[in-house]
This record gives C-alpha cells, sequence and structure tokens, in this order.
C-alpha cells in the first residue's frame, strides 16, 4: 500500500523523502522489520522505539514514523508526527482496509464485570447463530479458535491485524473489553464501535506505569464514548450522570435500583444460579444466569441491553445466559466426595472482593475461607482495605501473595494485615500462594466455601527476578490427589 494513504489524514510535522512509496508491512518492533517495512517508533514506558532505528533499516525499513528529532537517512522517508502511538493506530487502520467496520463492534468498559459481560453476549450472539469475536482479558478468540491475550486491549498494530482476521472469518459480531490503558495509550483509536457499555467504576490501576489519579483514570474510560455510534450505561453507578453527561451518543441504562431502560425486578440467588424478571424497550420475561449473585445480574442486564440494542430476539437471550460459564469468575473446581467447595474468583479490587464475598457468605453453608493477597507496583492504598474487607466478611483469612512484581511479597502482606486487625476477623498469613491453598483446603470442614480471589484465569505469578506458571485448577486438583 502507498505510504501517502497509510498516513492520510494524520496531523504531519514534517515529511523527509518520497511519500509515494509502496509499504510491504506496518511494524512497531524492529525485529519484524522485512523489506519495504515501515517502522513506527514508540517511545514506551520501557524502551523507545526512536533508539532501534537502525536496526529496523537494516532489516529493509525504508519508511520511518517519529515524534522525536532523528537524522536524515538517505533513500528513507521521515514522517514527524505529534504522537506516534496514534498514528501507529491510524496507519494500522488504513493498512487493514479499516477492518473493524466490516462487523458489529460492542466495547464494554468499566473496572469490573468486563470478562464477564463478554461472555454473556457471546453466548446470547452464538445461541443466535452468528459467529462471534473475543477481545479481553482471558483470551482472544474468533468463533471457537482460541488466540491467548498478552493484555486486555492488545496494541494497536496487533488488534487491526486481529479484527482482519476476524473479518476473513467473516465474524457477524466482535467484542472487545476496551481498558482505561487502551484508550488512553490510542490502541483503540480509528475503531468503528457500534455501542459502549460502561459497567462501574471504582479503585483500580492507580500508580507507576498506569494512572496518576482517579480522575484520569475516569477521563480514559470515557473516550470510548466519544467513539461510538450508542451507549449503555450502568444507572446504578454513582458515575452514570458523569457518564452520560460526558457523552457524544445516545444513551440507554440498565440496572436494578435506579430508574432505567434495561431493569430488573424479583432478584432471587441461589447458591448456583441467579434468577430475575426483566423490563426492556423490546420485551419482559424471565431470567435465569447461571452465575449466582447480584454482581451477576448487573452484567446479565448489560449483555441483555446489548443484545437488544442489536435485534437479537428474546429466546436466544434467556437461553444464552441460562448455561454459561466464565473462566476464573466464581468458578468452582470439581471436588467430588468433598464436603466443601473451593471457589476461583478473578476479585482483586476492594469492591469485587467485597462483591464475591458477601455472595458467597449469603449461601455458604459453613464457613466462608478467604485466600488472597494483593499485586505489587500498585495502588497500596486498597490493601488494607482489602484486608479489612476479608476480616468483617469471612470467617477465616488466609492472606497470601498474589503478583508482587518487584515489591517484596511481606511488605505487601503487612499492608493488607493492617486492615484486618481493625476487624475481629481470624486469619494467619501463607506468603506462598501454593501453600496457603493446600492449608485451606486440608483443614476445611463439612460446609466451607473456600475462595481462591485474585488470579481468577491467570495461570503464572510475577515476582521481580522472575515469572512462574501457577494455575489455581491444578494446584487443587493436585491437593485434591494428596488427600486421597
Amino acid at each position: 500500500m502507498e505510504l501517502e494513504r497509510l498516513v492520510e489524514g494524520l496531523p504531519i510535522l514534517s515529511i523527509q523523502g518520497d511519500i509515494k512509496r509502496n509499504i510491504t508491512r506496518v511494524v512497531y518492533d524492529s525485529r519484524r522489520a522485512v523489506p519495504g517495512s515501515l517502522f513506527v517508533c514508540i517511545d514506551g514506558f520501557k524502551t523507545d522505539g526512536h533508539k532501534f532505528i537502525q536496526s529496523a533499516l537494516d532489516n529493509g525499513a525504508t519508511a520511518l514514523i517519529v515524534q522525536k528529532d532523528v537524522p536524515r537517512y538517505e533513500g528513507v522517508t521521515v514522517i514527524r508526527v505529534p504522537n506516534t502511538r496514534y498514528a501507529l493506530a491510524h496507519a494500522a487502520d488504513a493498512f487493514f482496509g479499516h477492518p473493524s467496520g466490516a462487523f458489529t463492534l460492542l466495547g464494554i468498559t468499566g473496572t469490573k464485570g468486563k470478562t464477564t459481560t463478554t461472555y454473556m453476549i457471546k453466548s446470547i450472539l452464538e445461541k443466535a447463530g452468528q459467529t462471534v469475536g473475543i477481545i479481553g482479558t482471558v483470551a482472544n478468540s474468533i468463533g471457537s479458535e482460541k488466540i491467548p491475550a498478552q493484555r486486555t486491549t492488545p496494541e494497536s498494530l496487533d488488534l487491526q491485524e486481529m479484527f482482519d482476521r476476524m473479518k476473513d472469518k467473516a465474524a457477524n459480531t466482535v467484542v472487545m473489553e476496551v481498558s482505561s490503558q487502551g484508550l488512553k495509550l490510542n490502541r483503540v483509536a480509528a475503531c468503528e464501535f457500534s455501542i459502549a457499555v460502561f459497567t462501574n467504576f471504582s479503585q483500580d490501576h492507580i500508580g507507576g506505569n498506569e494512572h496518576p489519579d482517579m480522575e484520569d483514570y475516569f477521563h480514559s474510560k470515557m473516550l470510548l464514548f466519544s467513539m461510538a455510534k450508542r451507549g449503555l450505561v450502568n444507572a446504578d453507578s454513582p458515575y452514570a450522570k458523569r457518564v452520560m453527561e460526558s457523552s457524544k451518543c445516545p444513551i440507554l441504562t440498565y440496572g436494578i435500583q435506579n430508574p432505567a431502560d434495561i431493569r430488573a425486578t424479583n432478584v432471587v440467588t441461589h447458591a448456583d444460579r441467579v434468577e430475575f424478571y426483566v423490563e426492556t424497550p423490546w420485551f419482559s420475561m424471565p431470567v435465569e444466569v447461571s452465575v449466582p449473585g447480584t454482581f451477576s445480574v448487573y452484567n446479565a442486564l448489560a449483555a441483555i441491553g446489548l443484545a437488544g440494542m442489536t435485534g437479537i430476539p428474546r429466546e436466544h437471550i434467556a437461553a444464552g445466559l441460562k448455561n454459561i460459564h466464565i473462566p476464573g469468575r466464581a468458578e468452582v473446581v470439581p471436588a467430588p466426595g468433598r464436603p466443601w467447595t473451593v471457589m476461583i474468583d478473578y476479585a482483586h479490587t476492594p469492591d469485587s472482593l467485597e462483591n464475591i464475598l458477601s455472595t458467597v457468605k449469603s449461601f455458604a453453608p459453613g464457613r466462608l475461607v478467604s485466600v488472597f493477597g494483593c499485586g505489587g507496583d500498585r495502588d497500596r492504598s486498597k490493601r488494607p482495605q482489602m484486608g479489612q474487607i476479608s476480616g468483617e466478611i469471612a470467617d477465616f483469612t488466609i492472606i497470601t501473595s498474589d503478583n508482587p512484581r518487584t515489591e517484596e511479597p511481606g511488605a505487601i502482606i503487612r499492608d493488607i494485615e493492617e486492615g484486618i486487625k481493625l476487624t475481629k476477623g481470624e486469619y494467619i498469613v501463607i506468603e506462598d500462594r501454593t501453600e496457603a491453598i493446600r492449608y485451606a483446603m486440608k483443614n476445611a470442614r463439612s460446609g466451607d466455601v473456600i475462595v481462591l480471589a485474585g488470579k481468577g484465569h491467570e495461570t503464572y505469578q510475577m515476582f521481580k527476578d522472575k515469572t512462574i506458571h501457577i494455575d489455581e485448577r491444578e494446584i487443587v486438583r493436585e491437593i485434591l490427589d494428596e488427600l486421597e
């Protein structure tokens, strides 16, 4: 494709060289450059792409997009722009022929509920006979084909390439978790969103290489509503009014407590499911969702709203929600013959931990045993909050490690202890996560529900000097074998 077409519409500060040359590939990693490539220099948190220009040229790149002053290179076109992240998204979208315009693109943002809502709407759409693409935290997929996910929102070039694959496989709808970082860093710039969803907003992703404060975090999420044709907002969120006031598209709402376009009434929670009656602009009907908890009702309402807005019949909606499995979200690990239950959940914020523990507490026949830790290099203020929440709700807490990253695990645990010591909750500390799970299971009593919170779908644990494999499903099964 001609370079001029790839940069058409970009704010360009200067051009050196031939703008008419043909481009064979767009890359932001110099190692992936081939003869005729356009290399876009991203100034990232850890590395600066401008330092790898010569490497890209050695591999055959003939054009560069930069945002810093660089030397002249003979026979190389250099285009300078204000923001190379935005330029990468723009060029990638053009290179792949604007693939997101070939299907219905649904974007879901919010602190919690993105993954569950994504899987719910996927289940509904597949009941309606659609081929569905998924881009999110757990995995990316096209129909039954799985593509491992490295981050919630891929880099813009990888995203557009994935969209192109989904277009080639005739995807009807693509459902995408849109992270605040993905929005802030222009990873989804140039995407054509049909509907944007706001699930909720609470403390998370503050500090380090993420957001400096809650206002920046909120503003980043709101960027999605300037890109979508229509919006769907949780009316029960304290931030709902701000979302609707700042949105540039028509909005529908969903909720339980406040007046909403899609509203649940008569909510009844069971140990293995939740039932409610839903009223919408298109239909009213009873609904059963095979994931317990009030938070599950909110996620289901978002999925129902998306389905209704895209014209999916009610029978497919009911069928899609009745039997659904979401990896790492209130996921019960089979323990045949055991009089207690082990549940895995991704809860890693104060709100999400409170949600899952409160839900389990409402139906647990015996003790609620909470096993959790907090991530390193993240907002420290939520650690004592989560300790206090577990101490107040759980009958017994085992404080352990999550992803310590560059921090010392013991220091993180001490922060958590500050909160749990404010309660009368009984607890112990077992730093090694596998050993913490083993202790919980070996000391379980009849009727106990053990909640392993924080890792969910993740199959790794990050330390300052290494990343190890850890899949809590595998650990539970191994310990069950030990107990035979």
